[in-house]
């Protein structure tokens, strides 16, 4: 593991001393995420309001650049211009490398048809069960970690051989239960615990960053 991640860690606890008590459940929660990207899988993502956004904000920081650059490799760069002579070195100097990721609340007409048709709670769920794959990742956020909709999706998780990562605040409710990871936020107060959270999955967003692309 390069000195950048270790790196970013440190800077995480730095500027948010209180979090030190998460530190062994930011590490192997940057694990399970390490070890899925590196076997082809892909990362999901789901939350209610605040953490709705933060589900969103994380997808947006894999999926592209985020601190640094990360240009195509030369073999990309290389069957962009064979297939494209005209357009191909534009595509290759405005795509970038990214980290699977996709944010399950966004998925809007899916998620009203099974929430009036089947059960409301069971939206993200149903995603999981056909996207997911064994392997794969889910970062669940719920600030009391007791939200049903969260819950069901990390339980169908689980039972499908994904790897599930909660994040909560302190009392971590049954997403500690059920996932592989939670980290727990030294915090009650919804948005106390948002606001140790957007720290938390940059700190992993940066990790994993220059695991891969440093």
């Amino acid at each position: 593991m390069n000195q950048q991640v270790h790196k970013e860690l440190d800077h995480l606890l730095e500027n948010y001393p209180q979090l030190a008590v998460c530190t062994d459940d930011i590490w192997n929660a940057f694990t399970l995420m390490t070890d899925g990207f590196r076997r082809g899988g892909l990362i999901m993502t789901c939350g209610n309001g605040g953490s709705a956004a933060d589900a969103e904000h994380i997808t947006g920081e894999l999926m592209k650049s985020f601190k640094q650059r990360r240009p195509v490799s030369d073999e990309q760069r290389a069957a962009l211009e064979a297939a494209f002579p005209n357009e191909g070195a534009y595509l290759a100097d405005h795509l970038q490398r990214g980290i699977p990721c996709i944010s399950l609340v966004s998925q809007v007409s899916l998620m009203t048809a099974f929430a009036n048709d089947v059960a409301a709670d069971m939206a993200f769920a149903q995603q999981v069960f056909v996207y997911g794959c064994p392997g794969d990742v889910l970062i669940g956020l719920s600030t009391s970690g007791n939200s049903k909709n969260v819950v069901n999706a990390c339980a169908t998780a689980k039972a499908s051989g994904m790897k599930t990562i909660g994040m909560t605040g302190e009392q971590g409710g049954k997403l500690r239960e059920i996932c592989d990871v939670t980290i727990c936020v030294p915090a009650s107060e919804t948005y106390r615990v948002q606001e140790y959270h957007l720290p938390v999955y940059h700190a992993l967003c940066a990790m994993m960053e220059c695991s891969f692309f440093y």
